[in-house]
């Protein structure tokens, strides 16, 4: 993960939200696919901080996620 600012603008990035957020709900989550980084930001705060990471931690985030349902 980083926190430096990616060379993706996040106005041109393609944010998709959660599938488990509701648009009433307190938890908001969004992400968008770039070729070398996948960003996840909070929805209610679209100017604010995002997290980058690389597609292979991404990818081990969701296996392990989906191993806890």
């Amino acid at each position: 993960m980083t926190a430096k600012p990616s060379a993706e603008r996040s106005s041109e990035l393609a944010w998709f939200k959660s599938s488990y957020s509701t648009n009433d709900g307190p938890s908001c989550v969004e992400v968008a696919y770039a070729p070398k980084t996948i960003h996840v930001r909070d929805s209610k705060s679209m100017q604010g901080p995002q997290l980058a990471f690389h597609p292979h931690q991404w990818t081990t985030f969701i296996e392990n996620v989906r191993g806890l349902t």
